[in-house]
């Protein structure tokens, strides 16, 4: 008889058990919805939970429930547009304590979310969002990189009391330094080769060296600029509450971002590609603003203008910049009621404030906002101007200008409010740049692709369509030919189906259009197993074997035939994964997970349908084939 043991049936059972569950949390989608937490890692208030319902119910924002969670609180609404306005309304209102993300909550039933089981996530063309691709301005951060080198040269120099009669950067990013005579030179020589081994040194007339950077020191900058760009990207991906982000690079200095679910694409636009700073300065009280306008302008210090254009007289000298900043959060002054960035220095920072603070009370000390962009270069008619190579020329335009700069009527810390920002919008958006830590070179989006909810919802429409009547194809024209055995087939290919969602669920996958693609060519593709061993099944009655034995040798002599050509096909799904990126990796993974899942279904789960209809009866007369 053609029977499995009582514990392989058990598995299967159990398998194709977990896979219902697993799969089921698809059904119910997702709810939009708002994380609160508490800033510095600081446990949310007893009352938070209370103060939030009240507030939205004051403003006539409709919620589903709010929910105490591990991180927080979670406040869940129907519409994603509601969604917006609450936190917008719960981040003003709570203040600087909380931080506020948006995010999606599964809709289904607790007691799946405590079995683990989640739905996957929808990909930027089925939720809708906006894809952007980034250029790295890889010139920005070599010249950067150029410029730190010079000043730790010229310090080393004269640490090492090494006399030089000039060491200044060139417009083609090289360091000229001529030397006062041959010993000074053999003592620079030998300075690059043991401290700047990323410098590589030529001589220049008599006693003068140009100084460039080696080959693997620009590889290595490049390489540390992309990656650094690549992590801070990511964190302000994570400020703005984006599920499942994609960010990843592409080539040697482009990076591609898609944000499903924004709907505030100028935000988002001016969250990644700005490069922003602070840079505190003192005021340079003991020379004349007037003089320095009228072209007398001391060699320490500089001009710089407020946001009403109002000229102040700045020390050059960076007391300290955002990168002593561990945290920044968003505020409402009590007192006035304007926005407020409220900033915390690490050791280092607060260790410089306080010395500066303490010997300059009654002495104005200025924040500065610097911020990087870059955008392409284009000629009188509007058209992007090219490189002789043929390259499309970028200009990388800075922005400085002071924010507040107040009189020091006390000694700070390793906190202090920055004021007059303008607006709780954009006080959040400093606070979101200083908190993610400034990209390692400017950025510039030069594509960009926006999905609307409208066709995302469409696209999953059409997806699904797609694949339930290719479905319903398959099963009819296997019930057609294969009478009993295609009923089978097609319900151990249903069995498929659910479980390739539920796999993919457990890998909290990102569900693609080419995903969809990749499940309904699984579909397609499944079955072909099923048609291998129906047809050996007929071949072995065709020669007068029994029922019973035909199944049997059915079952068995195919299994060579389809593992051969179910590998063949996952090693072309593993080179698209290797190779390939975006949604070629996403049709890959959908393509290997479906090949995996139809050699169990096909294999295991029809031959347990069939030992159920048929293994129970010692004589079979015929079966129906």
């Amino acid at each position: 008889m053609n029977q499995y043991p009582w514990w392989k049936n058990a598995f299967i059972g159990l398998v194709i058990l977990a896979g219902i569950l697993y799969a089921l949390p698809n059904v119910f989608g997702d709810n939009p919805a708002v994380d609160i937490t508490g800033a510095h890692g600081a446990p949310v208030a007893a009352d938070a939970r209370a103060r939030i319902a009240r507030l939205l119910r004051a403003h006539h924002l409709p919620y589903l429930k709010i929910t105490r969670v591990a991180h927080g609180l979670e406040a869940r609404f129907a519409q994603s547009g509601v969604q917006l306005r609450a936190r917008d309304l719960i981040a003003h209102v709570l203040g600087p304590r909380y931080r506020t993300a948006l995010a999606l909550a599964p809709a289904a039933p607790r007691w799946l979310g405590a079995l683990g089981a989640r739905p996957m996530y929808l990909g930027l063309d089925l939720r809708g969002g906006v894809h952007f691709l980034l250029k790295v301005d890889m010139h920005a951060a070599l010249h950067k990189t150029l410029v730190e080198d010079a000043r730790a040269l010229r310090r080393s120099l004269r640490h090492h009391r090494i006399r030089y009669r000039e060491a200044r950067l060139l417009a083609n990013g090289a360091l000229r330094v001529k030397l006062r005579n041959a010993a000074d030179l053999r003592r620079t020589r030998h300075l690059l080769a043991t401290h700047f081994p990323e410098l590589g040194a030529r001589p220049f007339g008599p006693y003068g060296l140009t100084v460039t950077m080696t080959r693997a020191a620009i590889l290595a900058r490049k390489h540390y600029a992309l990656e650094q760009n690549l992590t801070a990207l990511r964190r302000r991906v994570n400020e703005l509450g984006v599920a499942a982000p994609v960010i990843q690079r592409e080539g040697s200095s482009r990076i591609v971002v898609e944000l499903p679910g924004v709907e505030d694409i100028a935000r988002a636009k001016e969250i990644l590609g700005r490069t922003a700073t602070l840079e505190i300065h003192m005021v340079d009280s003991h020379n004349s603003l007037r003089a320095a306008l009228a072209g007398r302008v001391p060699p320490n210090a500089r001009i710089y203008h407020d946001r009403y254009g109002h000229p102040i007289l700045l020390y050059r000298r960076v007391l300290y910049s955002g990168d002593d900043i561990t945290n920044a959060a968003a505020g409402v002054d009590p007192q006035s009621g304007a926005a407020i960035v409220n900033i915390t220095l690490n050791g280092r920072g607060a260790a410089i404030n306080a010395r500066v603070t303490r010997h300059n009370v009654g002495k104005r000390m200025a924040v500065v906002y610097v911020a990087i962009h870059s955008h392409l270069k284009r000629g009188a008619n509007g058209a992007p101007v090219r490189a002789p190579d043929g390259r499309r020329e970028w200009v990388t335009t800075k922005s400085e200008r002071v924010i507040t700069a107040p009189v020091i009527r006390e000694p700070l810390g390793g906190s202090f409010q920055i004021t007059g920002i303008g607006t709780m919008r954009q006080a959040r958006n400093l606070a979101l740049l200083l908190r993610a830590g400034a990209l390692a070179a400017p950025v510039s989006i030069i594509a960009e692709r926006t999905v609307g909810p409208s066709l995302g919802a469409a696209n999953i429409a059409r997806g699904f369509y797609a694949t339930l009547f290719g479905f319903l194809a398959i099963a009819l024209f296997m019930a057609v030919y294969y009478r009993v055995f295609g009923v089978l087939a097609a319900t151990a290919l249903a069995v498929n189906v659910v479980l390739l969602v539920a796999v993919l669920s457990i890998l909290q996958a990102t569900l693609t259009l080419p995903g969809i693609a990749g499940i309904a060519l699984t579909v397609g593709m499944a079955i072909d197993a099923n048609v291998l061993i129906f047809e050996r099944i007929r071949e072995e009655l065709r020669n007068k074997n029994t029922p019973q034995a035909a199944i049997a040798t059915g079952f068995d002599k195919a299994m060579g035939t389809i593992v051969d050509s179910n590998m063949t096909t996952l090693i072309a799904g593993l080179a698209l994964f290797w190779l390939g990126s975006g949604s070629v990796r996403g049709f890959a993974i959908t393509l290997c997970l479906g090949i995996l899942t139809s050699l169990f279904s096909a294999i295991l789960v029809t031959r347990a349908l069939v030992n159920a209809v048929y293994g129970r009866r010692r004589r079979l007369a015929r079966v129906t084939i």
